[in-house]
């Protein structure tokens, strides 16, 4: 069985709800599955996990959230070898950039990404859905 840790920042809640259906889609697959925020996730406790979904909105010019997540992704990331991660969020405007860059971010650094999915605004059910799936794949 394998443990997932589902580490997120939100600011209006849109991240929040795809965090929680990635972790009921990867507990559906039997996995142990933690939901952890940003700011409560360091190295060592990275050590712990077989997969990972960070999951972060678009802020500002389309960048990580600068004051817990941007900080703590840059403490781990270089820790996740070659296990599995997703990387998710939601956006209000623009095209997606923030997470272009994140994703291109986490390759260079030789991390895993399997998906990136990015969702406008609050999750409907597809979304909901496609959340899920994503946490399928950690299991």
């Amino acid at each position: 069985m394998s443990k997932v840790a589902v580490v997120y920042w939100t600011g209006s809640g849109n991240t929040e709800a795809m965090a929680a259906a990635v972790a009921k889609g990867a507990e559906a697959k039997g996995a142990t599955v933690e939901q952890i925020l940003a700011a409560d996730f360091s190295l060592s406790a990275a050590e712990e996990y077989d997969a990972y979904a960070f999951g972060c909105p678009a802020m500002g010019a389309e960048e990580l959230e600068d004051s817990e997540f941007q900080p703590m992704w840059d403490e781990v990331k270089g820790s996740l070898g070659d296990k599995k991660v997703v990387l998710f969020g939601s956006y209000g405007w623009g095209s997606g950039e923030w997470m272009d860059a994140w994703k291109e971010d986490a390759e260079e650094t030789g991390v895993n990404v399997i998906d990136s999915p990015i969702i406008n605004e609050q999750p409907d059910d597809d979304g909901i859905a496609a959340c899920h799936a994503l946490g399928a794949q950690l299991a």
